[in-house]
């Protein structure tokens, strides 16, 4: 019997596919440290950029490499470290992985006092002979905490407002309107995303894929193979970037530079 292909793996010519993925530590629902599993959930995805959070640098026993060393050298992506923690036994944080080369990379420091350290990974990628900002990053449980870490964040972008943005993370924000977000989504566009958490009866949408001088994002879905509901405690979100609208925007940009 012919093996059914998962519905996420199609391809739409001259769109960009992007994903978010909370990996857990690659700690599964069944309590099992796997970065294999984790590799494979994101080897389903055929993502051309992929943010990643809660990846763990530590070693353990069982395995001969730590997560972010495994999920580092996933064969045709470039991987751009962003570690919030770092102590005796490793790091713990962010990862950006991208099939796009890097041209600049800075690290965005989110933390607030009394929390757990948070940061952003903050890189330009060039995608189709155009420059394509990406931050990827994590917010704090907090309400004080994430609101700040949105006003911070905002300051970023505003930095180069009218650059072609992608902004990938679990925000942890789950109430009604994301009232956290708001400095954000008053910024970027308000893209409606499905529920992600937890994996095995996903009903909060934790996890975000917004855009900025860009249209929203196409199609946005959650990843919901065998392998993903069982690998974290987030289902992967993806969705589709019309490329064509990051070389407008880079026209765009070039235009009123020379104005």
């Amino acid at each position: 019997m012919p093996r059914r292909r998962p519905r996420n793996t199609a391809r739409v010519p001259g769109r960009l596919r992007v994903a978010s993925y909370n990996v857990h530590r690659a700690v599964g629902i069944d309590r099992r440290r796997d970065p294999d599993r984790v590799a494979a959930v994101i080897a389903e995805l055929d993502a051309d950029v992929i943010g990643l959070q809660e990846v763990d640098w530590h070693h353990d026993q069982d395995h001969k490499e730590s997560p972010f060393e495994h999920l580092s050298h996933m064969p045709g992506y470039r991987a751009v470290p962003g570690p919030n923690i770092r102590d005796h036994r490793g790091h713990y944080g962010n990862l950006l992985l991208t099939r796009a080369p890097v041209h600049q990379v800075r690290q965005v420091d989110l933390s607030e006092s009394r929390c757990e350290p948070r940061g952003a990974i903050d890189v330009d990628l060039g995608v189709h002979g155009s420059r394509l900002r990406v931050i990827v990053t994590h917010l704090g449980l907090g309400l004080r905490e994430r609101w700040r870490q949105a006003l911070r964040l905002r300051d970023v972008i505003l930095d180069q407002p009218q650059q072609a943005t992608l902004l990938l993370g679990d925000f942890n924000d789950w109430l009604p309107g994301r009232p956290t977000l708001r400095p954000l989504l008053k910024l970027c566009g308000a893209t409606a995303s499905p529920p992600s958490y937890p994996s095995f009866w996903p009903f909060l949408a934790l996890d975000h894929i917004h855009t900025c001088a860009l249209p929203l994002p196409l199609g946005i879905r959650t990843h919901t193979s065998r392998n993903a509901r069982r690998a974290s405690d987030h289902l992967p979100i993806i969705a589709d970037i019309d490329a064509d609208a990051i070389s407008r925007s880079a026209g765009l940009q070039l235009a009123t530079v020379d104005d």
